[in-house]
């Protein structure tokens, strides 16, 4: 509710409106007015009437930052009203919507982003970041709006190819028409386009379907505590994955945890807004460039991560892109002089991917007799954004089989647009992406076990290595080792004694298969487990108590009958002395690096697994388990304290 009485039953009758000999309407649209000079003429600055441009006024911006999830590098920031309560209302909605009862919206948010403009021009950088605006859909479905904001943007020395204009679907655009046409509008004057709220709004999916959006920005709801929520992870990741086939970044809203962070980073998302990263900020000094937060949790991420970084740079083609406001001309020249060449890809001003642009959506132009004097005539309105379509995007960390399931669902694509921080770096045909994967099946292969095909040494040292220096969170690290499985391999043969590898390879696939598990195969008779994320040590070791138990009860099925009976073989020891041997079973180290804990090195973790494993043998549990502290504590940024 209003916290005072809003102004109401005030007439609009001085609503600024389009010259029509300034602007030729076309296709239900706008044209640009190419003279800067007239600018201020044909669209004159937003008058509201009465009280509502007093309130305009005294309206103050803040600005909240949107940052790479990975980098922590601004991406740009987001406009919002910092001061509502100042001026009589609760809420931003409550505002717009008392505008909407009195008939002025349109050119009461007309005026909101004017005055959001003129203050984003003077952050010192703002020129390597976006402008997020708000509008409210019902402002942008009724008149040319989105030319009334590209003649303010150019008032102000902005690029609209700055600026991300978020539709939410709290209101309705209208008809699946309708909504095109507000998006013809928006891109004709080359703005960015997001989809904001999404998941809770008026349209959902239809919304997705039918907006072409740049982004999409998924609701709080979804967010807030989606890092223990296993739906909430459903959805986003489906989220993503769909956005991926489109072209679309994905923006995390409301992200107030680093659990939450993190979760969206495991998960793909691209871009993160919230207190996490700063609360919107009216000071300007207050904008930086760089969020040492996000950075340090992105870079920890990517070291307990497995990366195919290295694979996929080494095969991505170096295809220069082209901006989006480079000229049909220019482009048929490029297209000429490169014959080989049937796309390029389309980035904007700060190299965000647009899309690709193909030489065959062109030939109705290249081979008409008049082609060329279509493309030069302004007055028809022909830009490059006209002939861009969405291409998938992939980051440089995502794994290759991800990136192989989005190009193989968009059967008409040329490849995939790589990125880092959102910026074009190169391009990944399907050529390339097959030595993409066939580089990586070779290079796993290589460390491959032979016999349980599960990851073998340097998989595994790669894991310890990693968790060694992710101070975040919890490990239990386990090496386990079979007992007596020498006399056993001797007296029933190597066939046999596979076949109680595989015996227990197939066990711990089968029962270690929750989120954070990692199972490898040292070699012989040695295997490797590790779980992340397990605040409670006594879990693991239960679950490989159970392990150990099954697998103990199952290998008795490999011994002959009287083996069986008498629970024990005769066999010949390391010096050549018979002796009764038990049946087969398994002995398990288990270490804790809890959370907080000090700096522990590969040397120091390996002296003490070894000496876990020599007190497991002799204990009847078969399990001896300790945490390992460390020398010296270290704080969750990962420096000494």
């Amino acid at each position: 509710m209003h916290s005072t009485k809003p102004p109401r039953a005030i007439v609009a009758t001085n609503i600024p409106q389009i010259r029509p000999t300034e602007i030729v309407p076309a296709a239900n649209e706008s044209r640009i007015v190419q003279d800067a000079a007239t600018i201020d003429a044909a669209v004159p600055r937003a008058r509201v009437p009465g009280q509502w441009a007093a309130i305009l006024s005294k309206i103050e911006h803040s600005f909240q930052p949107i940052v790479s999830i990975q980098s922590g590098i601004s991406f740009g920031v987001e406009a919002l009203i910092g001061n509502c309560r100042d001026v009589g209302f609760d809420s931003a909605e409550d505002l717009l919507e008392a505008a909407h009862l009195d008939g002025v919206l349109i050119d009461f948010e007309v005026g909101l982003c004017e005055r959001a403009i003129e203050k984003f021009v003077r952050i010192p950088d703002h020129g390597n970041q976006k402008l997020f605006l708000n509008m409210d859909s019902r402002a942008l479905a009724a008149g040319p709006t989105s030319a009334r904001l590209h003649y303010i943007a150019r008032r102000f020395g902005l690029s609209t190819n700055s600026v991300v204009v978020e539709i939410s679907e709290r209101h309705s655009l209208g008809t699946m028409g309708e909504v095109t046409t507000v998006q013809r509008a928006l891109r004709r004057h080359g703005f960015s386009l997001a989809i904001d709220d999404f998941g809770i709004g008026f349209s959902g999916l239809q919304m997705l379907y039918a907006f072409d959006s740049d982004l999409i920005k998924i609701d709080r709801f979804f967010l807030n505590g989606v890092a223990t929520d296993a739906k909430k992870r459903l959805f986003l990741s489906k989220i993503v994955s769909v956005a991926r086939l489109l072209g679309t970044l994905v923006v995390a809203e409301g992200i107030e945890a680093e659990a939450d962070l993190l979760a969206c980073l495991d998960l793909g998302v691209d871009l993160v807004q919230g207190y996490l990263i700063q609360r919107p900020a009216m000071a300007l000094d207050a904008i930086v460039r760089l969020h040492p937060a996000v950075s340090e949790l992105g870079l920890k991420w990517k070291r307990r991560k497995d990366s195919d970084e290295w694979i996929i740079r080494e095969q991505i083609d170096q295809i220069e892109p082209v901006k989006i406001d480079t000229g049909l001309l220019k482009l048929f020249e490029m297209f000429r002089t490169n014959k080989t060449t049937t796309f390029f890809p389309v980035v904007d001003t700060m190299r965000v991917p647009v899309g690709i642009v193909r030489e065959q959506d062109l030939k109705d132009y290249t081979y008409a007799h008049y082609g060329r004097s279509l493309i030069e005539n302004r007055s028809l309105g022909r830009r490059l954004h006209q002939f861009v379509v969405k291409c998938p995007i992939a980051d440089i960390n995502s794994d290759a089989e991800k990136i192989l399931q989005n190009f193989a669902a968009e059967k008409a694509s040329e490849g995939i647009m790589i990125v880092e921080d959102m910026k074009y770096i190169g391009f990944l045909s399907a050529d390339a992406l097959l030595r993409v994967l066939n580089d990586k099946k070779i290079a796993a292969a290589r460390d491959q076990s032979p016999l349980t095909k599960l990851p073998g040494n340097g998989a595994i040292h790669d894991y310890v290595g990693r968790a060694l220096v992710d101070y975040e969170h919890p490990y239990a690290l386990c090496y386990l080792d079979f007992d007596y499985f020498k006399p056993f391999n001797d007296r029933y043969g190597f066939r046999v004694g596979d076949r109680a590898i595989l015996m227990f390879s197939e066990m711990m696939q089968k029962t270690l298969t929750f989120s954070g598990a990692f199972i490898g195969h040292v070699g012989g008779d040695d295997f490797f487990f590790a779980v992340s994320g397990w605040d409670d040590f006594e879990g693991p070791i239960e679950i490989i108590r159970k392990l150990i138990d099954t697998f103990t009860q199952e290998a008795a099925s490999l011994y002959d009958d009287d083996a069986r009976r008498q629970g024990y073989i005769v066999a010949t020891d390391r010096i050549g002395e018979s002796r009764r041997f038990p049946l087969l079973s398994v002995s398990a180290a288990v270490v804790n690096l809890p959370i907080p804990r000090g700096r522990v090195t590969a040397d120091e973790l390996s002296r003490f697994i070894a000496d876990l494993k020599s007190q497991a043998k002799k204990s009847d549990t078969r399990i001896c388990s300790a945490s390992l502290a460390g020398r010296e504590p270290v704080g969750s940024d990962g420096e000494t304290g």
